[in-house]
């Protein structure tokens, strides 16, 4: 067993990233013990992340107020507390906050065999966020 103590390390989720107000807890990275990466993810009302994707997939879950997910040509999905999102590997994605409501989740995703968790893209258009 290995317990981690809690490093207050909350850091504003950057804007090549992000579109809004966004914080980001980290919980842990891959090393060479797992693959997993692990963080809790709060967005203010209208915050989203970029379109993005995960080599091996991620997993969502909410644990806070209310927001969006949508994949690349489909139909934005409101999400809410103990809903459970699993995007699949390669799956180009974004997330985030209702206009009017703050929203939280979990997000856990593995790292591929050269390490990358994860490949951003461009920022969502304020037409495909309100897309619903």
């Amino acid at each position: 067993m290995q317990i981690t103590t809690s490093g207050g390390r909350t850091a504003a989720g950057p804007e090549s990233w992000f579109t809004g107000t966004v914080f980001i807890d980290p919980v842990r990275d891959p090393d060479e013990q797992t693959a997993i990466g692990c963080a809790h993810v709060r967005f203010a009302p209208g915050a989203r992340t970029a379109w993005h994707r995960h080599p091996r997939g991620q997993t969502l879950y909410v644990t806070d107020g209310i927001g969006y997910v949508a994949r690349r040509g489909g139909e934005v999905q409101e999400i809410r507390p103990g809903d459970v999102v699993r995007i699949e590997p390669g799956e180009e994605h974004w997330h985030g906050a209702t206009a009017d409501r703050f929203m939280a989740h979990v997000a856990l995703q593995e790292a591929d065999e050269h390490g990358e968790v994860v490949t951003w893209l461009e920022h969502v258009s304020d037409a495909d966020y309100g897309r619903r």
